[in-house]
């Protein structure tokens, strides 16, 4: 479930991340357990716990590296350790609002 920061109540009902937007290109940047950011999602730590999840959101908040509305957001993590988006709505900040539809041919 995604919280921001100001909610009282953080919880998580699966893995998750701290997302956020970088404020001078606009960019989905992940929170990293170097206590970074990246674009990649790869790179992002990952988080199970309420209390992991504040500590991670908080650190977040602290730094000033234009890094702005920090969140938890969901993510699935497949076989093999690849790292997806866990909802519609992080998969379209990821990837962009465009959706490749298969055209018949």
């Amino acid at each position: 479930m995604t919280s921001p920061l100001e909610q009282k109540k953080i919880r998580i009902t699966g893995p998750s991340v701290v997302t956020a937007n970088r404020t001078w290109d606009g960019a989905v940047v992940y929170r990293t357990g170097q206590r970074g950011w990246s674009t990649e999602l790869v790179d992002a730590a990952i988080v199970s716990t309420s209390d992991d999840a504040r500590a991670l959101l908080a650190e977040s908040a602290a730094d000033d590296v234009g890094a702005v509305g920090a969140y938890i957001a969901p993510v699935e993590i497949k076989d093999g350790g690849s790292i997806k988006p866990g909802n519609l709505r992080e998969h379209i900040r990821a990837k962009g609002v465009t959706i490749d539809l298969r055209v018949p041919a």
